[in-house]
């Protein structure tokens, strides 16, 4: 179902919701196998980083019974990943790479299967694992149908270890694997802008009364009459020519050709501002990685350029093909796939990362973006199941809900007092100044004396409204208990009153329900993407100013 959005494991999506031949392009950014647990680095009003970061997603993997049973379950079903697989077990026995490479067969065959005969697929890693990688494709797909490993030059410098003694080229480059599901796959030409100094070298002349840039190229037919080329005199140099005499005397006409010196051959313009640019090759070093203040940075770990995106999605689909993401973190794929007018399907195992591309979706295209969400609770019962199986994944599913995020590890305020959750809005035009409402997630049972004491908090936090997201219906004393904390009345809409302590179940907020607070100012609580507008038919080539 395109231009969807699935939460789980990819796995079980790809073989539950994806029809075989119906997708025209894959893209994937899976984990490194780096060891490292990456978190989204949320930021406070004041622009310092927060306290309490969230974990988007452990890249650790480890030789245990979970991995030994993927690894057996690819093994059983025979042919070339099966023996790839015993051959890797016999060279790095039961180590944590083999659990990783456990976990990428089975979805690197199941994406095989959904490609279109006509598709592609980008698996963008580093070096951890990218020659392990490289050999699964390859029998995956079949050594033929490789046609890139793309060297991203993501940074000119990183920061290294040179000064700690470190023996090493510090990296600041990564490699997309680029194969084809068979021979006649999508491919677009993509063009780079000319460098400065290559217009400077082979542009050289410019037309007095356009202004126009151009280059002399040769109108010589090479292989002469052999080749069928005429033989003619033109401006006293007779040459065997590319054109007929017709065709030259039009050029002539139009003023295209040009003779540099008396006896010289004769030759003809090629406008700069006619030329595609140079084509790109497999050194992609045009395109980097986002700094820490780019317009387009939301936080992710991994987050990568929009612009690398677009260059994938433009070379290897056309408008209304459907494109897949199966790890798609905070969705720039989704996001480039919406502007360029593909379809798209993106699918995450944390509930993190669909908020972040539901609010990314949002802001970039205005509310415009349709797409549906498949794994999300829709229902009672769904919520229930989440909150028993996946405690966490629920708390971040249910303020995510309310436009919020969640606040793991924060200090406890008193007994089971924490705040689950943070939400941070606008006001007042005068001031701008942030104001906060603070959350508490509960799926159990909720303490006679709760409310009293998220009033504490919410007294101690300073923070406009508190709110209580639960599970259980509560109980009359608990409404009236919120109710004794009074109203916030915001200096924005004639003096508008909001409850100080609201209390919202699961069930309110499957049906819509949500926090009662000021909306006239936007929710800052999450970096707003940047607005996209609609992307033309055609990029146009950027070419450099020349004097």
């Amino acid at each position: 179902m395109p231009n969807t959005l699935y939460y789980g494991d990819n796995l079980s999506i790809l073989q539950e919701y994806i029809d075989d031949e119906s997708i025209d392009l894959v893209y994937l950014d899976p984990p490194f196998k780096s060891n490292q647990d990456y978190n989204v680095l949320f930021k406070e009003q004041d622009g310092t980083r927060a306290a309490a970061q969230i974990k988007a997603f452990e890249d650790t993997w480890t030789w245990d019974e979970a991995s030994a049973h993927a690894f057996q379950e690819v093994v059983e079903r025979g042919g070339d990943v099966s023996r790839v697989m015993q051959a890797f077990k016999a060279f790095m026995g039961g180590s944590d790479m083999l659990a990783y490479l456990s976990m990428m067969a089975p979805r690197l065959i199941a994406l095989h299967s959904k490609l279109k005969d006509t598709g592609s697929l980008y698996l963008h890693c580093d070096s951890t694992a990218s020659h392990y990688l490289k050999i699964l494709l390859d029998t995956v797909f079949g050594p033929v149908n490789f046609r890139n490993e793309i060297i991203w030059k993501r940074a000119e410098t990183v920061k290294g270890n040179f000064g700690q003694g470190s023996k090493r080229f510090d990296a600041n480059t990564d490699s997309i694997l680029f194969y084809r599901k068979a021979e006649g796959n999508q491919f677009n030409q993509s063009f780079s802008e000319y460098s400065e100094d290559y217009v400077k070298s082979f542009y050289k002349y410019v037309e007095k009364d356009t202004g126009r840039r151009y280059r002399l190229i040769s109108m010589t037919g090479p292989g002469g009459a052999a080749k069928g080329n005429p033989e003619y005199e033109v401006m006293g140099v007779t040459r065997f020519w590319r054109y007929s005499r017709k065709s030259m005397q039009a050029l002539i006409d139009a003023g295209m050709v040009v003779q540099t010196s008396e006896g010289s051959v004769p030759q003809r313009k090629q406008y700069l501002d006619e030329g595609k640019g140079v084509a790109v090759q497999s050194l992609w070093d045009d395109i980097p990685a986002l700094h820490a203040t780019a317009a387009e940075r939301l936080g992710y770990p991994t987050q990568k350029p929009e612009a690398l995106l677009e260059r994938i999605i433009q070379t290897s689909s056309n408008e209304g093909d459907v494109v897949l993401d199966p790890f798609c973190g905070c969705g720039t794929t989704i996001s480039a796939s919406e502007k360029l007018k593909r379809q798209w399907i993106g699918i995450d195992i944390t509930h993190i990362a669909i908020g972040l591309i539901k609010h990314r979706l949002q802001h970039a295209y205005g509310g415009k973006a349709k797409y549906d969400v498949i794994g999300e609770p829709v229902s009672l019962p769904d919520a229930q199941a989440l909150a028993r199986e996946e405690p966490y994944q629920f708390q971040w599913w249910a303020v995510g809900t309310v436009g919020a995020r969640l606040t793991p590890g924060e200090k406890k305020k008193g007994p089971d007092r924490g705040i689950d959750g943070r939400l941070y809005f606008h006001d007042d035009p005068k001031t701008e100044e942030t104001k906060q409402i603070i959350l508490s997630v509960k799926s159990g049972h909720i303490p006679a004396n709760h409310i009293r004491e998220l009033r504490g908090v919410l007294e101690q936090e300073n923070a406009a409204i508190a709110v209580l997201l639960t599970m259980e219906e509560p109980s009359k004393p608990m409404r009236a208990a919120a109710a004794e904390a009074g109203f916030y009345e915001s200096p924005f809409g004639a003096g508008k009153k909001h409850p100080r302590i609201q209390i919202i179940t699961i069930e309110e907020l499957l049906d819509g329900r949500r926090i009662d607070y000021p909306q006239s100012q936007a929710n800052v609580t999450y970096k707003r993407a940047k607005r996209h507008r609609a992307a033309p038919k055609e990029l146009p080539v950027r070419l450099p100013h020349t004097e």
